[in-house]
């Protein structure tokens, strides 16, 4: 596992890549219930467009909204949109990211089976499939209900964040069959997350099929790294509120 802190410089990179792109039509995004309509899928084996992003007390609140509208747009209003869309920048952004990193560091700790980054005001955790679920199922394994009872503990501690739980499958198998899948396996995250104690109202679930390819999807390897569950950790507006006025330590 990696904790990772990122740089603005590759922020500033890929907003002025996304910036120069010519225009394209709209991509309609998964809905509240991670189905999506009429959506473009990546070409095979494309990266998530943002793997680089800012830390939180160096980037301003009005640029982040921007560059968080717009990377979130381009990708289709994914992980990397919401994270970059949630920074709110200046010394609120530092505070916020202060306490992310204890929280992350906790998380990074007791979870074997998870990448756990650091990612801007956010942080993302990285749940391969295969210690998840069987193939084909969204029944999870004892290994994963402990890993997601650690996580569930630490969410409970640091009250104050929005969690948004994203299924992606591998290209193996029909597209709508896939999409299902990872409608349930984030669906099966959160639903665990919630009976542990984790309100509701934090918890959103997604699912993507396999537009959302992190590896090439024409090998066994890749293929392993595209089944994935991600898991994404933002400030809540409260807590923004709260760091605003210095009551967040």
């Amino acid at each position: 596992m990696k904790l990772l802190n990122l740089s603005i410089s590759s922020l500033l990179a890929v907003t002025m890549l996304f910036s120069s792109c010519q225009p394209v039509a709209p991509v309609a995004g998964a809905g509240s219930n991670g189905s999506t309509t009429a959506q473009t899928k990546p070409a095979e084996g494309e990266k998530k467009g943002m793997n680089k992003t800012t830390k939180g007390g160096l980037i301003g609140a009005g640029s982040g909204a921007v560059i968080g509208g717009l990377i979130g747009n381009r990708l289709g209003n994914t992980a990397a949109g919401a994270i970059v869309g949630a920074a709110v920048g200046g010394a609120t952004g530092a505070v916020i990211g202060r306490r992310m990193d204890k929280q992350a560091a906790e998380l990074e700790k007791s979870m074997e089976n998870a990448n756990v980054e650091r990612v801007g005001e956010a942080i993302r955790v990285n749940f391969d499939s295969g210690i998840l679920f069987k193939v084909n199922s969204a029944e999870l394994s004892p290994n994963a209900k402990s890993d997601i009872a650690k996580l569930a503990k630490t969410l409970k501690e640091y009250e104050g964040t929005n969690v948004i739980i994203e299924g992606h499958t591998d290209n193996t198998g029909g597209y709508e069959l896939n999409q299902r899948l990872s409608e349930r396996r984030a669906e099966a995250v959160a639903a665990y997350a919630r009976s542990l104690g984790v309100a509701g109202n934090r918890l959103q679930a997604k699912g993507y099929s396999y537009d959302q390819p992190i590896a090439d999807n024409t090998t066994a390897e890749g293929r392993a790294q595209n089944r994935r569950v991600e898991i994404i950790i933002v400030a809540n507006e409260e807590l923004k509120e709260a760091a605003e006025r210095g009551e967040v330590k």
